[in-house]
């Protein structure tokens, strides 16, 4: 027997092994693919607070080992989502957690004060990688380190909650964003999110998507987000929920290395649903034939 379990935040996961937002809607679509009970937590497309359509097609783009997407957070913002969406949640003992998204720092507080009255609702990612209108003129978020901590004071004084923040890779210095989500309450931090990228198509001399530019994930972008993994884990206290590139057991287990607690399949999702189940017992047999008793024992286990 092996022991799977992890903890992040107020959470205690059965097994390390997550989904990734915006990859598993909001787990309803896939219950004909494989038991959601199964895995280590559920983490559903993301949510604002107000509905948006999002951006126009073509959305996705394949390109060599990923993909571009640049979906523009279509979603039904939160009222919708919480009167339609969250019942579901009821139906398993697996935690789900819940993204949000905002244009403007305050709306994150909201977001996370609605939330707060969901009980199937067992945590909140927090994406800091939007573009937002306010702050900085169309900047990122993630980008700042004040902006970042601004969020998550919001979001923690709204909350009981679990706060995870979802961090971008594209900014000088990881452990600087890092540190001020940790000292301004998260409980955990997941990373990386997606890194901007374009393809173009050059029979119709066109972009590949509509939207021109998008964030490339997939095994393309595993060795920025091994490497943020490792520095973050080096430098806060909190666990680091890693992913990007995900697509089997040794890459879960290179992230978890690396220094992740825990981590989330995205781009995988679409090339086998069942992906995460794979993950689980390749993690099992890993530590098996390792005699590695506890998950837990390997977080941070790179040897120099």
């Amino acid at each position: 027997m092996v022991d799977l379990r992890v903890k992040i935040g107020k959470l205690l996961l059965q097994n390390p092994v997550m989904t990734a937002s915006g990859t598993f809607g909001t787990g309803e679509e896939l219950t004909d693919y494989l038991e959601l009970n199964k895995l280590g937590a559920v983490v559903v497309k993301g949510v604002t607070l107000l509905p948006r359509e999002g951006n126009p097609a073509p959305r996705i783009a394949e390109t060599p080992s990923g993909m571009l997407n640049a979906i523009g957070l279509q979603n039904p913002g939160i009222d919708k989502f919480i009167t339609e969406k969250t019942p579901f949640f009821k139906k398993f003992k697996v935690p789900f957690i819940v993204n949000i998204s905002g244009y403007e720092t305050a709306e994150y507080g909201e977001l996370a004060r609605r939330l707060e009255e969901v009980p199937a609702v067992a945590g909140i990612e927090v994406n800091v990688s939007c573009p937002n209108v306010k702050y900085s003129q169309g900047a990122v978020f993630a980008k700042d380190p004040k902006a970042v901590g601004l969020i998550t004071r919001l979001v923690r004084k709204n909350t009981k909650k679990t706060v995870i923040l979802k961090l971008s890779p594209e900014v000088s210095d990881i452990k600087i964003i890092a540190r001020a989500a940790e000292e301004n309450g998260a409980d955990a931090l997941s990373l990386i999110n997606t890194i901007s990228g374009m393809a173009i198509d050059i029979n119709t001399r066109k972009p590949k998507i509509k939207n021109i530019t998008g964030g490339l994930s997939g095994p393309a972008v595993k060795p920025i987000g091994v490497r943020c993994v490792w520095q973050v884990y080096n430098t806060v206290k909190i666990p680091v929920i890693g992913m990007g590139g995900i697509m089997n057991a040794e890459d879960a287990i290179e992230y978890l290395l690396a220094g992740a607690s825990a981590v989330a399949v995205g781009t995988g999702n679409f090339l086998d649903p069942a992906v995460t189940l794979e993950i689980i017992e390749g993690l099992k047999k890993y530590m098996k034939v390792n005699k590695i008793k506890k998950v837990k024992d390997l977080t941070g286990g790179l040897i120099l």
